[in-house]
C-alpha cells in the first residue's frame, strides 16, 4: 500500500515539512519550488493564497529537452524563468527549495533566476 521510505527519502521529507512551515507564497511575493528528479528539473511558481500556479518550466518542454538536470542545464533553466517571470511583472519570490540540500543542481537554479534579475 505505502512505500516505505529509505532514509536518504526520510530525512529529505522531513526537511521539506520544516521547511514548508516558514516558507509561503503571496500574491506580492510567490514561492517558487524546486522538484528534481535524475532526468528531469520542474519549478513552479505558486501563490499560496489562491493555490495556484503562476509560472512554471521544466526539461521535459519543447525547447529545454536538450538540457540535462545538471548544474549547467539548471542555471540556462533558471534564466529562462526569470525570463518569463520578469514578462508577468513578477519581480520577488519565497525561494522552497523542497527539502533538497542548497547545493548544486538547486544552487545554480536560484543563481540563475537570480541571473535574470529575479529577487530572492
Amino acid at each position: 500500500m505505502f512505500k516505505k521510505l529509505n532514509d536518504k527519502d526520510r530525512k529529505r521529507l522531513h526537511r521539506k515539512i520544516h521547511i514548508r512551515k516558514s516558507v509561503y507564497g503571496t500574491a506580492e511575493r510567490p514561492r517558487m519550488t524546486v522538484t528534481r528528479s535524475n532526468k528531469n528539473l520542474y519549478v513552479q511558481v505558486i501563490n499560496d493564497d489562491e493555490g495556484k500556479t503562476l509560472a512554471s518550466i521544466s526539461t521535459m518542454e519543447k525547447d529545454f529537452t536538450a538540457l540535462k538536470p545538471n548544474v549547467d542545464g539548471a542555471a540556462k533553466l533558471g534564466e529562462a524563468l526569470g525570463a518569463r517571470l520578469k514578462d508577468k511583472q513578477i519581480t520577488t519570490v519565497v525561494f522552497d527549495r523542497n527539502g533538497y540540500l542548497y547545493h548544486g543542481v538547486v544552487k545554480a537554479l536560484a543563481d540563475g533566476t537570480r541571473k535574470a534579475g529575479i529577487i530572492f
